[in-house]
């Protein structure tokens, strides 16, 4: 089911009567946050999410308290956090990525689990389906498969006579295998050729831009979704200007640390309104009857000094269309 099918959904929680927002839970409440990164990786995150809740009348340490884990890259430990998240007797946990979620649904089947950004959860094998997600689990998909084409055209029209194309994808993620099917099939159309490189390590960032610039077909990169991938963008992003690669991010954090380009949801939005899927299940409601929401903000964002620096000139129609420009 895709997203013009949920347009009666979006926007939700705005319609929720003000009387009901102002009317706050007896007893403090305790809320688990399962993250990958670090607290400064996801900071712009944090924050958004946490104004949410203040926006609905929580106040840390009066009505609400939290339990933060962050995976730090490690997928090994999630089972281990979650576990431990689920131990401590917490009324809701907020999450992000599909490892992270998969393991806490693993860990408990009664605690509701709101998925601040997910790709694609049915496809995940997390919920039943968009509208009906069944089970703890529902929050916010971020379209991730359905959008992976999309960036494949805007970048074709940034480098001209484009036919190669590097794939940055994390194995270790099931979301990025779902999308690189939609990058293949955009790419068919396209008549590009696609070039998947597997990244699961720092370490390998580097090795892996090095084989791309010696490999003189690959004339531009996409970066598939993914937590580790989002912890590392300025890394990312440093080496593709070190290569000379005009790479294509779906966040616009990466373009802000100096890529050239991005196109997808705004995640700040998404972690601000997961606040209110919080706020809903802490009154009563089941996860299982929350349909899993769509973006209702995309935003396309260049960095037109990284594109100078690669010697690119950005169609002044592809600039128009761009929600943001970076100079």
């Amino acid at each position: 089911m895709r997203r013009r099918e949920f347009i009666a959904t979006l926007g939700g929680a705005a319609a929720w009567p003000v009387t009901a927002r102002a009317q706050q839970p007896s007893r403090k409440v305790r809320i688990g946050v399962l993250l990958p990164g670090t607290p400064a990786s996801y900071s712009p995150r944090i924050n958004a999410f946490l104004e949410g809740l203040r926006g609905l009348g929580y106040e840390e340490g009066k009505t609400v308290t939290f339990e933060w884990r962050w995976w730090n890259d490690q997928v090994e430990r999630l089972p281990e956090l979650a576990a431990e998240l689920v131990s401590l007797d917490v009324q809701a946990i907020v999450t992000a990525g599909t490892p992270a979620a998969k393991a806490l649904k693993n860990a408990t089947r009664s605690i509701p689990i709101i998925m601040a950004v997910i790709g694609d959860p049915v496809a995940a094998g997390l919920v039943e389906s968009l509208a009906h997600p069944g089970g703890n689990v529902t929050g916010f998909s971020i379209l991730a498969s359905d959008l992976s084409g999309k960036r494949l055209e805007l970048l074709k029209e940034v480098v001209p006579g484009l036919f190669s194309v590097g794939v940055i994808l994390n194995p270790a993620n099931p979301q990025p295998k779902i999308e690189l099917k939609e990058v293949e099939a955009a790419a068919r159309a396209l008549g590009v050729q696609i070039h998947p490189i597997q990244i699961s390590a720092e370490s390998w960032l580097q090795n892996s831009f090095e084989s791309i610039s010696r490999d003189r077909s690959v004339q531009a990169v996409i970066v598939l979704t993914d937590a580790l991938l989002y912890n590392h963008r300025k890394q990312i992003a440093t080496l593709a200007a070190a290569h000379r690669l005009p790479t294509m991010y779906f966040f616009r954090e990466f373009v802000a640390e100096g890529g050239l380009m991005s196109y997808g949801p705004s995640d700040t939005d998404l972690f601000r309104r997961a606040a209110s899927y919080v706020d809903k299940v802490l009154r009563g409601a089941k996860p299982g009857d929350l349909p899993i929401e769509q973006p209702t903000k995309f935003e396309l964002v260049i960095n037109l000094k990284t594109a100078k620096a690669l010697g690119l000139t950005v169609p002044p129609t592809l600039l128009a269309r761009a929600d943001e420009v970076i100079e």
